[in-house]
């Protein structure tokens, strides 16, 4: 197996703002991404990920984000054995200074 790509959040933050797209999952749960979500990212919680995997594109590249990077981590690592382009951003959203907004709907 690879091994599994790291972005910072401090990383991740100046690449978004300098305008750059990434496809952002946040695998936190429900009671978590209600404080917050990086703009753009997609809440699929790590329990969900398997069955959600017909919504993922193999040639995509996907940062996962979680509250402190284990359960990205460990999502990042089964979706990469799956064949899946994975990044996992350490430190999670402990970590995270930039804005964030409420989750979408």
């Amino acid at each position: 197996m690879s091994e599994i790509k790291t972005i910072t959040p401090e990383e991740l933050q100046k690449e978004l703002e300098a305008g750059k797209k990434y496809n952002l999952i946040d695998v936190r749960e429900e009671e978590e991404v209600a404080e917050g979500m990086i703009a753009g990212a997609v809440h699929i919680p790590m329990g969900q990920i398997p069955e959600h995997l017909d919504k993922l594109d193999p040639d995509k590249e996907y940062i996962l984000i979680c509250r402190s990077s284990g359960r990205s981590g460990r999502t990042c690592e089964y979706l990469n054995a799956q064949g899946y382009k994975v990044t996992n951003m350490v430190g999670g959203m402990l970590k995270w200074q930039g804005e964030t907004t409420p989750k979408e709907k």
